[in-house]
């Protein structure tokens, strides 16, 4: 039986979160403070009310008012480097042995930050992270949908000067139906020349043929949510014949209305199908979540065993933008570390 106690002492593996997502109420109380920002509202319950979404959301507009807030914040070097810090200390406190980060840099530069100037405040709280507890926590840039080519087109070179110091890859997100996928074939094509991993959210907002693009015009390795796949059974298949990882967020799919209950996610059918599925938390401050309330919700509402939760964390190493070298280590911990807990025969 897979208990909470049990899950909670899972090593534990997360590809697809956002740093904006992740910021503590109490951190943007005392950020807000420290820089002189006038907010709304000061008391820490009306913060929190502000920055999590509730359990079913009347949009996907209602969810993402809920980053309004942690981005006005997000425009120092100190409080990226502190919220960096936070989103990876957090991640290790549930076990999270490998962890990836997203954020779009272009976001955090209103008031005079660089591009560069961003990255380096995150790369500085999260190395100061893995220096403590000892996890290992990598970046991926966002381009933004709604961005022009040379904006972008600055994010993939960023990436690409990062890359082995810090970033492991690039990403495309934002209003997937408004700007669609082909909008942004040359920028990743570019980031596909310069040796750049790449994921692309698809099939959340938009459709199946969303997915495809990502894969045939984008050069996704990996797509972020993919919730929508199952709408198309020949661009399943592509997936599945090509081996691509979905970047699976049950919690947060349910609330932006990507589907319309928890019971209408079809990550069970997926994993069952032999898709190549992996769970993460989106966002973890806007959810309510992490990874333990993630395995804790897929036991509890789909059946998930301790072998399921095995073979996710697997696909997740496998999937993950670090050479074989680090996959091998992962692999090692985790067979280690399933065996102690009593696991390894049920993997």
């Amino acid at each position: 039986m897979v208990t909470m106690n049990l899950m909670r002492r899972l090593p534990k593996i997360e590809l697809h979160c956002h740093l904006d997502g992740s910021v503590r109420p109490a951190t943007a109380a005392e950020i807000a403070d420290e820089e002189g920002i006038e907010l709304s509202c000061r008391d820490l319950r009306d913060l929190t009310d502000r920055m999590t979404a509730p359990p079913s959301c009347s949009s996907l507009v209602e969810y993402l008012e809920r980053f309004e807030l942690p981005l006005l914040l997000m425009q120092s070097a100190s409080s990226l480097s502190r919220i960096a810090f936070e989103a990876a200390e957090d991640a290790a406190l549930d076990n999270v042995r490998y962890l990836e980060v997203r954020f779009a840099p272009h976001l955090h530069t209103r008031r005079g930050l660089t591009v560069e100037e961003v990255i380096e405040s995150v790369r500085s709280g999260l190395r100061a992270a893995e220096q403590k507890y000892g996890h290992c926590v990598r970046m991926i840039l966002i381009c933004m949908r709604h961005h022009g080519q040379m904006d972008n087109e600055e994010i993939v070179r960023a990436a690409a000067r990062y890359q082995g110091e810090g970033v492991v890859g690039v990403d495309l997100a934002g209003d997937e139906a408004g700007y669609p996928n082909e909008l942004h074939a040359e920028v990743f094509e570019l980031a596909d020349r310069l040796g750049l991993p790449i994921t692309i959210h698809a099939g959340e907002a938009a459709g199946a043929c969303s997915i495809r693009c990502a894969v045939e015009k984008l050069r996704a390795r990996r797509i972020g949510h993919g919730v929508r796949l199952h709408e198309d059974a020949e661009v399943t298949e592509l997936i599945r014949v090509k081996g691509i990882p979905l970047e699976l967020c049950v919690i947060s799919n349910v609330q932006t209305k990507a589907v319309s209950c928890m019971e209408a996610h079809p990550i069970r059918s997926y994993l069952d199908s032999g898709l190549l599925v992996t769970v993460n938390t989106d966002n973890p401050t806007v959810s309510g979540t992490n990874l333990t309330r993630e395995y804790e919700n897929l036991t509890r509402r789909f059946r998930f065993s301790a072998g399921d939760i095995r073979k996710v964390a697997g696909h997740a190493i496998n999937a993950a933008f670090v050479d074989e070298d680090r996959k091998r280590q992962l692999r090692e911990l985790f067979e280690r570390e399933w065996s102690e807990l009593g696991l390894a025969a049920e993997a």
